[in-house]
């Protein structure tokens, strides 16, 4: 988890350093299109021994859900544009504290989308991370920028992601989810991307290669983590990649951190902290109902 942590807090900076000279869509287009060559080797190196890999790989991500992965690809491409904006537009730490958030929006939309029932406990840490995210974006004064609801959408955006992941993990494989999201990110952020196209010079084919390579480093060490540990025992090591960010922020970009971003940060952080251990408590309590449902066929 931590080198999860550290992967994705190197992503953002890269993002940062190829935003300043290329356009939003084109660093979400290359970030997908580098992540997805990186990755391809690592869901191809299992079945080497095959006698027709690339036949078994193709059975291996075979899926009859392909609009639903249109949709979930959809909606992660413009969760991606609003967190690449904000890292591009806002001061990291900020950027990165709102993303922290998401969470929240994943219980609201548990209830609404999932029907699944959340007790005061949680509604309270809901409230509290609501709280966090205002005292952030200090809506009542001068300091109170419309960038900062990007970050905010970004949140929203991927709670809704991760809800349609939790439905089509019920259906496909972790690799399935995987590959069917890369391959279609990659012409999804094409598009819009060909609107501002401008090719890459000199040391921005660097950071661009770096972003793609970062955010495949973490998502494959995320998912790694999860399968060894307990979600709420690692939860707090990926919180190290809010010191990560704001210490590149002050080091690379001069920023500093004022004591509301920090004062939000902690609100949300001890927010988001409390409803990924109640949901590793409650999916602990289903396990123990229902031990037959806990083991996934070939485990």
């Amino acid at each position: 988890m931590l080198g999860s942590t550290l992967g994705f807090g190197l992503m953002a900076v890269f993002i940062r350093l190829a935003s300043h000279s290329m356009p939003t869509w084109e660093v979400a287009f290359f970030r997908n299109t580098f992540g997805f060559l990186a990755l391809l080797p690592v869901l191809l190196w299992p079945l080497r021994h095959e006698k027709q890999p690339l036949s078994a790989f193709a059975a291996s991500v075979r899926t009859d859900q392909l609009p639903r992965y249109l949709m979930r690809t959809a909606i992660g491409i413009g969760s991606m544009f609003c967190g690449f904006w904000a890292i591009a537009h806002l001061p990291l730490a900020q950027a990165i504290s709102l993303a922290y958030s998401s969470p929240i929006f994943v219980t609201i939309a548990a209830i609404v989308l999932l029907g699944e029932r959340v007790r005061a406990r949680r509604w309270t840490a809901v409230a509290l991370g609501f709280l966090g995210v205002l005292v952030i974006v200090r809506p009542w004064s001068h300091a109170f920028s419309l960038g900062t609801l990007v970050a905010v959408a970004a949140a929203a955006l991927s709670a809704l992601v991760a809800i349609q992941i939790k439905q089509l993990s019920q259906i496909d494989k972790a690799d399935t989810i995987v590959f069917w999201t890369y391959a279609l990110w990659v012409p999804m952020s094409l598009l819009p991307s060909l609107l501002t196209w401008r090719w890459p010079h000199g040391i921005e084919w660097l950071w661009l290669l770096a972003t793609g390579a970062m955010g495949t480093v973490g998502q494959l060490l995320w998912t790694r983590a999860l399968k060894l540990g307990e979600v709420s025992a690692l939860t707090p090591i990926s919180f190290m990649q809010l010191p990560v960010v704001t210490f590149a922020g002050w080091l690379l970009f001069g920023e500093t951190v004022d004591a509301a971003t920090l004062a939000g940060a902690a609100i949300i952080l001890a927010s988001t902290f409390y409803i990924t251990h109640r949901e590793a408590q409650l999916a602990r309590q289903r396990r123990s109902a229902a031990p037959s449902e806990a083991v996934e066929p070939g485990v």
